[in-house]
């Protein structure tokens, strides 16, 4: 209840707060959890994967992740994780979006939630704070969907399914095996994912895989182990899927991280 009065007051004086700076190992889990805030959550350090009961979002390094007021979600690290906050008042964020996404995290905007963590809080009431909300909306309004979105099927067959390659990412077993043992044709399954994710079988699969490499690549693990931890029969066809979505090699993204 205090929790709740602390908030409900600050909302009033400040539009615009952050929260603490923490540090946190590789394997961290902040647990299930929501805010009455609109929250936009950046690593400038490490990977984190953040989970709601609709999917999973891995942000990688330079992005970001926009979490809306009332949203359920937990959020876990790989690697070393340097986490920066800020919580935005439901009234300021009436036309952002109402669901979760990935977003690019610009240089600018990088340096924008960095001014704001050192500030600690803004007021629009405060000419230079209502120019910093200003521009932090802008941001905001312009933000696009990253590409590491794994949305969850709800039909308890495609649930099966997707429950079973989340916990092996390297199951190499064809679409038809994965259907007879869920119960369902491929064709049934097929259709279930593309009208509950919006995404294909195949894309979701590479979706997939591509959000556990990143994880196993920022907790340091060697290319050509997640490679075939993750479900590639050569590190060739690894890097090249890897490479396509993220423009860059496993080596060249991690080192210019």
């Amino acid at each position: 209840m205090p929790k709740k009065r602390h908030w409900f007051f600050d909302s009033y004086k400040y539009q615009v707060r952050t929260g603490t700076v923490p540090e946190y190992d590789d394997g961290h889990v902040i647990r299930t959890h929501s805010h009455p805030w609109h929250q936009l959550v950046y690593a400038s350090q490490g990977v984190m994967t953040v989970r709601t009961p609709e999917g999973a979002w891995v942000v990688p390094i330079h992005r970001g992740v926009w979490v809306p007021a009332g949203t359920r979600h937990s959020i876990q690290m790989s690697g070393a994780v340097s986490l920066r906050t800020l919580y935005l008042v439901p009234r300021l964020g009436r036309s952002l979006p109402d669901k979760p996404r990935v977003i690019g995290v610009s240089p600018l905007l990088r340096e924008l939630i960095l001014r704001i963590v050192e500030l600690d809080s803004l007021s629009i009431r405060v000419p230079t704070h209502a120019h910093l909300v200003s521009v932090l909306l802008d941001h905001l309004h312009v933000m696009q969907s990253d590409a590491v979105h794994l949305p969850l099927p709800r039909d308890a067959r495609a649930k099966r399914i997707a429950a079973m390659l989340q916990k092996q990412p390297s199951n190499a077993r064809s679409l038809i095996e994965l259907s007879k043992s869920a119960g369902a044709s491929k064709r049934t399954v097929e259709r279930l994912f593309k009208t509950e994710t919006g995404l294909g079988f195949g894309k979701w699969r590479q979706q997939l895989r591509l959000g556990h490499a990143l994880r196993l690549l920022a907790a340091g693990d060697a290319v050509t182990t997640v490679a075939f931890d993750v479900g590639y029969d050569s590190i060739s066809a690894f890097i090249s899927a890897f490479r396509l979505t993220f423009g860059k090699t496993p080596g060249q993204y991690f080192r210019a991280a």
